[in-house]
């Protein structure tokens, strides 16, 4: 919960605007301002005061007592302009906290966190429970001196400017390991503990088994990321009370699904009893993995433990047009996430200044779609967390077809959307997308042409809005006056016509002409053109593609 203070009639018309926003998250706190921070400070895991951070300061200085246990605190000015977070950055969440806060009432976010400030990802933000020199370490990190990166475990990471030798160390490992003087230990939730118990069997028992098997096996119970059981044991109080404790979910299969996992110690007594030969080891196997520990058995309760294969992250991002502010906060965030970047060398320029420090940057030329798609692919395959980029959306004559060609369910894939081009040129040229529309491309790199022409017949014969990708090059000169042919056979030589050329770049130009106008010469790779159907016209100068098609004729259009 956010508590929510204020002491002037100006904080308080920001403060009910952040209510209003967010009525599940926040609770705002009335009366005196001094008993108003005491109370949410005490009940709150987030303030955000609108108030000035000296008085914050002093407010809150009797209020303190450790970094891990103090809510994050958020200050917000009278004239609504900076959102400052000045306590729990990290720890507390302040700083997403202020971004938030910035987004929603257009206030400028004041994060001073010397890792947010040059785009270093926090060591105890990564979601991963830690252990060791944080501080020392980080400090590391911004001095540029070396810090080495040992994964015993493969895991998917934000980038981290790290070499393979230094001074300092982060230890990716799921070992019960004490960390040294100068290393930080990252705990990757890369266990999975099966669990099997007869009815009846006391938490204790089960969370002590689980806990001997880990200790005796050298393995830290910080990176069991979940407890899987058959269905039948989903309610088994002693197996729910042991993933609670643990802090971790319990997941359960069907007795059929178990039945055909193999394992090296199946029983006759769970077959008989729950349908299936093993439960401990074959809810661990399931889903693939090393068998760390094989069952276990006490009096009442068996466990397995098995160290899963780590799942990388593909993201296949769209970047736009090309302008900056075209590219989707979902799109820089991922970005910033990603510790491989994998993409054509002139998009990559695009975006190199939003990559954080240690990001590993694939570029390519021009024609190694496919190359680039594989080196995404492989990428995450071996554990890392990648963007695939590519200019509009992704998904539109782009790198999403050859990527997911190439990916299997053993990686994580997310799609992002980005604005393609046709809708960047719509933007400019008016409403030329208006009804019906379809997206052709004419480079016939890929497509026979004989499938390309077909599908501008179609169109053309059924009245849909065309926009051409790819219309023109040096090498592919003839197919843009043939695909106008075809919808001119369907259309008066008026029909509007847009043509958009770097769409929302420095250079951009545009000019809306006619069918019977436009010269195929004038256009280029870099060209995006919009034939528009029986509908459209040219309304002061924008091409307008009505919703429907009663276009009132007799109505005088607008000149």
């Amino acid at each position: 919960m956010i508590g929510l203070i204020s002491a002037t009639a100006a904080g308080a018309a920001a403060r009910d605007r952040l209510a209003a926003a967010w009525p599940e998250r926040t609770r705002v706190y009335e009366g005196p301002v001094k008993e108003a921070v005491r109370a949410a400070f005490a009940e709150c895991e987030q303030l955000v005061c609108f108030l000035a951070t000296g008085a914050v300061v002093r407010l809150l200085a009797p209020l303190l007592t450790e970094k891990a246990a103090d809510p994050g605190v958020v200050c917000v000015d009278e004239g609504g302009r900076f959102a400052v977070s000045l306590l729990g950055g990290h720890g507390g969440g302040a700083n997403e906290l202020a971004r938030e806060v910035g987004a929603l009432l257009g206030a400028e976010p004041v994060v001073t966190t010397a890792t947010d400030a040059v785009g270093l990802p926090g060591l105890d933000t990564l979601g991963l429970p830690y252990e060791g020199a944080v501080a020392a370490v980080s400090r590391a990190l911004l001095d540029g001196e070396p810090v080495a990166l040992a994964a015993e475990v493969p895991w998917p990471l934000p980038p981290l400017p790290v070499a393979d030798e230094g001074a300092y160390t982060i230890r990716l490992t799921d070992r019960d390991a004490v960390p040294g003087e100068r290393e930080v230990l990252l705990r990757p939730p890369s266990l999975v503990v099966g669990v099997g118990a007869s009815k009846g069997a006391p938490a204790e028992e089960v969370l002590g088994l689980i806990e001997g098997a880990l200790r005796e096996a050298g393995l830290t119970a910080r990176s069991v990321g979940r407890l899987a059981t058959v269905d039948a044991k989903a309610g088994e109080p002693g197996i729910v009370a042991a993933a609670e404790r643990l802090g971790v979910p319990l997941v359960t299969y069907s007795a059929e699904e178990l039945a055909g996992v193999a394992v090296p110690n199946p029983s006759a007594a769970p077959l008989a009893a729950v349908g299936t030969p093993s439960v401990a080891e074959a809810a661990a196997l399931l889903g693939g993995g090393e068998l760390l520990v094989p069952k276990r058995k006490s009096a009442m309760a068996t466990c397995a433990v098995v160290r899963r294969p780590a799942r990388g992250r593909l993201a296949v991002v769209g970047l736009g047009p090309g302008a900056r502010d075209l590219l989707t906060p979902r799109a820089a965030a991922e970005l910033r996430r990603a510790s491989v970047v994998v993409g054509l060398d002139q998009y990559v320029d695009q975006i190199r200044d939003l990559l954080r420090p240690g990001t590993r940057v694939l570029q390519s030329g021009l024609g190694a779609e496919e190359e680039r798609a594989r080196t995404a692919v492989a990428q995450a395959r071996a554990g890392h967390a990648v963007a695939l980029i590519g200019s509009g959306d992704a998904g539109v004559y782009a790198m999403a077809s050859p990527a997911l060609a190439e990916a299997s369910d053993d990686i994580d894939v997310v799609g992002v959307p980005g604005v393609t081009a046709a809708l960047a040129a719509g933007a400019i040229l008016g409403a030329p997308l208006g009804h019906d529309h379809v997206s052709i491309s004419l480079s016939d790199l890929h497509t026979p042409w004989e499938v390309i022409e077909r599908r501008v017949r179609a169109a053309a014969e059924a009245d849909l809005v065309v926009t051409f990708y790819n219309p023109r090059s040096r090498g592919r000169d003839w197919q843009l006056p043939k695909a106008l042919a075809i919808l001119a056979g369907h259309r008066e030589p008026g029909t509007p016509v847009g043509v958009v050329r770097n769409a929302s770049r420095p250079d951009e130009s545009s000019r809306v002409t006619t069918l019977a106008a436009l010269d195929p010469a004038s256009v280029d790779m870099m060209t995006v053109v919009t034939v528009g159907n029986t509908a459209t016209r040219i309304i002061a100068g924008r091409m307008v593609t009505p919703r429907g098609y009663r276009w009132q004729a007799s109505r005088e259009e607008p000149k």
